[in-house]
């Protein structure tokens, strides 16, 4: 068979499989959606370092990491947990922050009894990237926990004996990526709490500008810095163009400084502007750099920004079946498909771009143009949907990937504190060793961490629902900070 009619039938398959969620209402209602919010904002309190506030809700929890930063004479107590282990992570975290925020800004309005629930996930880890970035003049703290040594144990956060070093960049270590990203953190949460809290709002953009002149005046990958306790676990392998780029985006749009869209005119293409990616992640931000800013082409506030317009054109065009620049991949039950590692990761940003990008055509009677074609916001919507509810149980395994939704969901989930006994029930210390009992255990886990999203199935829909398979089993933060917005809007 020629190739060209292997991939004429290929398209029309996926085609079958991804459009017809127009043809037939969603499997759930708005009352689910709303259900499935308020669990995705919960699994943040699960995530909590630090000492617990009394409003804590996941109660199974207790304070944890109170030292973090003493032996440093700097307070770091507080932030979450990435995913499943004990360190607190620098990039993740503050990409996690910008999503949080960004799924405030953009979908607020339908969060409803959710919105002082989210703003407050969004502010426990931007008071902490606050007291990173301003606890010692010209350094940025990035993360605490020495990874290597807390892999080798399975220990409660609120047992954890492993070492609680910490890292840093600044001039002479520079880390580009993680300081911009902070800075768009940063930026993003000042814009959340403007009218609610704007001494607040003021303090956290000043602190955004000034971690992004050192982001961007000593220029270098924390890969490089700090490799071996960075690397493999979050090594900066897109560089930190598009960290500094996705930074300054966000400072503009915060305060509406016209040096930051100098910057970004004059520093685009160098910072990788023109490339053409199609996934949106904690490493690589340009896909979403570039939806966040068509919003000022689209409302005609700066023409310079019509190039975005384009690529962001290209990005939503390689998601969408029968399109020329088709490119992605799905699986055979209609899930996005990116990488065998935590997929779900990438099906969450997804998602979540083409709604922000549905949002702001639809304000502006734009289309998306692919080739001799056009993409109304409607079809990004029903593309968005049919992911949303993929993951809570529309799929062939008839599965719910987030914790505690629906009646069948992830039992053996890949988290120290939910899969041992919690410190409430057995006050006793269990040690690093010790703790792996649990972890090899075939019980499901004691802890139920609601709302967590896990990592998710295969190419071929399939799933193990088993604690060493972290690959599937292991939630993540940023996983569920974009769904939080997807969530909000089909919510209404």
């Amino acid at each position: 068979m020629a190739v060209s009619t292997v991939f004429t039938l290929r398209v029309q398959i996926l085609c079958l499989v991804l459009c017809s969620v127009s043809l037939f209402s969603s499997a759930f209602t708005p009352q689910d959606y709303s259900d499935a919010l308020a669990k995705s904002i919960l699994f943040f309190e699960g995530q909590r370092s630090g000492k617990l506030p009394p409003n804590q809700r996941l109660k199974w929890r207790g304070d944890s990491g109170l030292s973090d930063g003493s032996s440093y004479h700097v307070d770091l107590v507080g932030g979450y947990y990435d995913a499943g282990d004990n360190v607190k992570f620098g990039l993740p975290m503050a990409f996690t922050t910008s999503l949080l925020a960004w799924s405030v800004i953009e979908f607020g309005s339908s969060m409803h009894n959710q919105i002082e629930n989210a703003r407050a996930a969004i502010r426990w880890s931007a008071d902490y990237l606050l007291k990173a970035a301003t606890a010692t003049p010209g350094t940025l703290y990035v993360q605490v926990g020495d990874p290597n040594m807390d892999h080798k144990c399975w220990e409660r956060p609120e047992d954890m004996d492993t070492p609680r070093s910490v890292y840093k960049v600044s001039a002479q270590n520079p880390g580009s990526d993680v300081a911009a990203e902070t800075a768009a953190a940063l930026a993003a949460a000042s814009i959340v709490f403007k009218d609610s809290d704007p001494s607040y709002s003021a303090k956290l953009l000043q602190t955004a500008k000034e971690v992004f002149e050192l982001a961007d005046k000593h220029r270098g990958s924390y890969s490089d810095s700090l490799h071996s306790v960075v690397c493999p676990f979050y090594c900066s392998y897109s560089g930190y163009q598009d960290e500094l780029l996705w930074g300054a985006s966000w400072i503009y749009r915060a305060s509406q400084d016209r040096s930051y869209l100098a910057y970004i005119q004059s520093n685009g293409q160098v910072l990788g502007a023109e490339d053409d990616d199609y996934s949106f992640s904690w490493d690589d931000k340009r896909a979403g750099t570039k939806i966040l800013l068509s919003k000022s082409f689209l409302e005609k506030t700066t023409e310079e920004f019509q190039t975005y317009k384009a690529h962001s054109d290209n990005y939503i065009c390689s998601l969408v079946p029968g399109t020329s620049g088709f490119q992605a991949q799905y699986t055979p039950g209609g899930l996005f498909y990116k990488a065998s590692e935590s997929n779900l990761q990438y099906v969450t940003t997804t998602s979540f771009l083409l709604l922000t990008y549905a949002k702001y055509l639809n304000s502006n009677g734009g289309v998306a143009t692919c080739g001799s074609s056009t993409v109304t916001s409607e079809k990004l919507i029903e593309l968005a949907r049919k992911q949303v509810d993929y993951i809570l149980g529309d799929n062939p395994a008839k599965m719910s990937y987030m914790v505690g939704f629906g009646t069948k969901y992830p039992q053996h989930v890949h988290h120290r504190g939910s899969s041992l006994p919690s410190i409430h029930s057995n006050p006793n210390k269990i040690n690093c060793n010790n703790g792996f009992q649990y972890l090899y255990s075939a019980s499901p886990n004691p802890n139920i961490l609601t709302g967590a999203i896990v990592g998710g199935p295969d190419n071929r829909d399939s799933f193990a629902d088993d604690r060493n398979n972290y690959q599937q089993s292991e939630p993540a933060t940023y996983i569920n900070a974009a769904f939080v917005g997807a969530l909000a809007f089909f919510s209404t």
